[in-house]
């Protein structure tokens, strides 16, 4: 990624504040360290929201611009991660709002019963699992249960954010709990006494 900045200031990577400092004065180094440092976790945001590599790399550069052009309003006394996700997060659903082809299903779910999502089930999987099949899941639906459950943004949040009414967000919250149920028992049906399922959706 090529930062648009060319300042030499000197800085010290212990102190991250004097880094942020180096990064707002155009210090190309600073750019590259505070890049490097938080690129696998700007990166796991942006694959969650996205479809494809190509495109989460299109919005983890956008995200990253965004960040160094706004570094002068960061206000220190917050954890900067947090700062990072809410840019990554709301990049990727910008990002997701403009793309139309969204709007089309991943894979035919949508007549997958409504089943009640089983807590005690689900914790015997990893967050990696689930958000791996949270990906099977038509995008819509996956971007309320993210926001929601993995980014912890409220319903009206979600909605402000998705352009939909908090009505809406809480019946695709819904949806996409009962979707992520019947991927779960699709694909660890060892979970489930007496279930069985002649497709795996998942490879692992």
């Amino acid at each position: 990624m090529i930062l648009p900045f060319g300042n030499k200031a000197a800085f010290d990577e212990n102190d991250f504040d004097a880094v942020v400092k180096a990064c707002i004065a155009g210090n190309n180094q600073a750019q590259r360290y505070l890049y490097k440092k938080f690129f696998g976790y700007a990166k796991s945001i942006c694959l969650r929201y996205t479809t494809s590599k190509e495109e989460s790399e299109e919005v983890l550069n956008e995200g990253f611009l965004k960040v160094f052009r706004n570094l002068e309003g960061y206000d220190n006394t917050y954890p900067f991660k947090v700062w990072l996700r809410t840019i990554m997060v709301n990049t990727a659903i910008s990002n997701f709002r403009k793309n139309k082809k969204h709007s089309e299903e991943k894979i035919a779910l949508e007549d997958a019963p409504y089943l009640g999502f089983e807590e005690d089930i689900v914790s015997h999987i990893t967050a990696e699992e689930i958000l791996q099949l949270i990906q099977h899941i038509k995008p819509v639906y996956k971007n309320v249960f993210l926001l929601y459950v993995v980014d912890g943004y409220n319903h009206r949040e979600v909605g402000e954010l998705l352009g939909i009414n908090e009505a809406t967000v809480r019946s695709h919250y819904v949806r996409a709990r009962a979707l992520l149920q019947h991927l779960i028992k699709q694909n660890y049906p060892h979970l489930y006494p007496g279930y069985r399922i002649g497709r795996v959706l998942v490879e692992h």
